[in-house]
């Protein structure tokens, strides 16, 4: 019997494969590849900062590359494995990441009368150009179906599935009327690997069609023929070529055909997993129950947890609350904040100086060097976090960037340091937005790059959390997930079981600091000034005034 699993893991930047032993958890094997496209695998405009494309061909050449380079290292690293012990597939993606598709199951992209056109490529998760149709579409769900934003928050966003179509319907209608259907990045993938080339064949996601696409089995599926009408007329027609059901991930979409056995070295028939979103297969990658929150800390961060039962029918400001999202037989709770891993790095890119080191890397870490022994508000700066809009729990992403308490003798390393207590307050803002609606928070794990890098920000949020903050091991924890669902397709594992073989953490644990718990009380008081003043329209008038005045002397005290 085989005893290994595959998981891909399709990131923003890049994609990459984790290669894992199913009785032991160990990790064998993993492959990165930078997408090709654009800057950093993302096209853009220059008439239009909100456009975020990619290229579907750089899906398919990355999968060759990682699955061949994760076999590779394996048969390096243990002398008993062999890809014909391999079991299973799983796949997990950016969302909502959607893709035009033609009659003949193609992205409208690879046809040549399409090809440079950029409203035919993949539309990424970080595209905010259909921010006036979200506005459309929540209004209108307001008036007529309010029991639809009950389950995704109470605002349609900009970065989901309906604002995208409807968008591309408006400003490009060649490209819509050329497209038989969509479908989510996470759901054409696994088709492709099964051979699967009619698009009404392809099985869908309930993670993608639950968090993103209104999709709920109280009103039947998708949003109904009148209220799509209701937007325009050509939205209605498009959901018959659409998906009436959704599964859940460890349910099986086929298996792996011949021709893409081949081409990843892999024998065909194995198990290929349903798709999900990257920070829901995280979340199973760092063994997610009740209570227990997972922040999947990359260019932006998704937080994840589950519920045992649906005990809040609603959370206003989350991405949904969707049964089988995230673990089939809980129901997955999903929010995060548009720019973290971003908004640093667009710090350094664009304004930190040379004196702080000649590379990026030597950049972040020479900030950390000079910042890590501040005191909290000792800067006396205080940020808002919204550099790419905000996605929980104001679900606005006209919202941007601000940075107070600036003077002539402010650094670059004490920028650096608001801005990563901005995102932590963002993070508080979230947790205390669902401990108000029935679903507890005791303790973090964090996962991604950023809890393994930096441990002055790991500090920071734990202190501004005032929570335990636990950091899963590896870093490939949204592969490790996908991996785990593979096995689990295959019909000879259970999620449960492998969480506890495979799913580790660092032995250190970020604890809470009682005086810098209290500082950051202090000063997170001043940030939910900001936040409700900019952020909200039933925001009461309140004065700013004080602000600056209270973080100087803040400032002061810490020093």
């Amino acid at each position: 019997m085989g005893s290994y699993a595959i998981g891909l893991d399709y990131g923003t930047n890049s994609c990459r494969s984790l290669l894992i032993n199913l009785e032991t958890g160990v990790e064998l094997g993993s492959e990165v590849f930078p997408y090709p496209s654009g800057t950093q695998g993302i096209l853009t405009c220059p008439d239009d900062p909100q456009v975020a494309r990619q290229s579907p061909a750089d899906y398919l050449a990355g999968m060759e590359k990682i699955v061949r380079g994760a076999l590779e290292q394996g048969a390096a690293s243990d002398p008993k494995f062999s890809p014909a012990d391999v079991v299973g597939i799983g796949i997990d993606t950016t969302g909502s990441t959607i893709i035009p598709i033609d009659e003949e199951g193609q992205p409208l992209a690879f046809n040549e009368s399409f090809h440079d056109n950029l409203n035919a490529k993949v539309w990424l998760w970080k595209d905010h150009t259909a921010t006036a149709e979200a506005e459309e579409i929540t209004s209108l769900a307001a008036d007529k179906r309010p029991e639809y934003l009950k389950k995704c928050g109470g605002t349609y966003s900009s970065e989901w599935f309906w604002s995208k179509i409807l968008r591309c319907l408006r400003h490009d209608p060649a490209v819509f009327d050329a497209a038989h259907t969509w479908v989510e990045h996470c759901d054409w993938l696994p088709a492709v690997l099964c051979g699967q080339d009619t698009p009404a064949d392809w099985k869908r996601s309930i993670c993608a069609a639950g968090h993103k696409a209104l999709y709920h089995k109280d009103w039947g599926g998708l949003p109904d023929e009148e209220f799509l009408t209701a937007l325009d007329p050509k939205l209605a027609s498009l959901r018959s070529r659409l998906y009436e059901s959704a599964q859940t991930a460890e349910r099986p979409v086929g298996t792996l055909c011949p021709a893409w056995a081949e081409k990843l070295g892999l024998p065909a028939g194995i198990a290929v997993a349903g798709g999900l979103f990257d920070a829901h297969s995280g979340a199973v990658g760092c063994a997610v129950q009740p209570g227990t929150l997972i922040k999947i800390m990359g260019t932006s961060t998704c937080d994840i947890t589950v519920a045992a039962k649906e005990s809040a029918a609603e959370v206003p400001g989350v991405c949904g609350l969707v049964p089988g999202s995230v673990l089939p037989d809980a129901i997955g709770i999903e929010a995060g904040q548009s720019a973290v891993g971003d908004l640093f790095l667009w710090f350094v890119n664009h304004l930190v100086p040379d004196s702080y080191g000649a590379s990026l890397g030597e950049k972040f870490l020479e900030m950390e060097r000079r910042m890590k022994d501040l005191k909290p508000g000792a800067t006396g700066l205080l940020a808002l976090d919204w550099n790419n809009g905000n996605r929980s729990i104001l679900t606005d992403g006209q919202l941007s960037g601000l940075m107070l308490g600036q003077t002539l003798h402010t650094e670059a390393h004490e920028i650096y340091r608001a801005l990563i207590e901005a995102t932590a307050f963002g993070a508080l803002v979230i947790i205390r937005r669902l401990e108000a609606n029935g679903v507890p928070v005791e303790k973090v794990v964090a996962t991604g790059g950023l809890s393994l890098k930096n441990a002055t920000l790991m500090q920071i949020y734990s202190d501004v959390l005032n929570r335990p903050m636990q950091v899963a091991a590896g870093e490939q924890t949204c592969a490790m997930g996908a991996a785990i669902f593979g096995a689990v397709a295959s019909g000879k594992y259970d999620v449960a079981t492998l969480q506890q073989t495979c799913c580790r953490f660092l032995e250190k644990t970020y604890q809470p600091i009682s005086e810098n718990v209290a500082a950051y009380s202090e000063l997170f008081a001043l940030y939910e000034q900001l936040h409700d003043s900019f952020g909200r329209a039933d925001t009461e008038p309140m004065s700013l005034f004080p602000i600056m005045k209270e973080l100087i002397a803040l400032r002061d005290r810490q020093r």
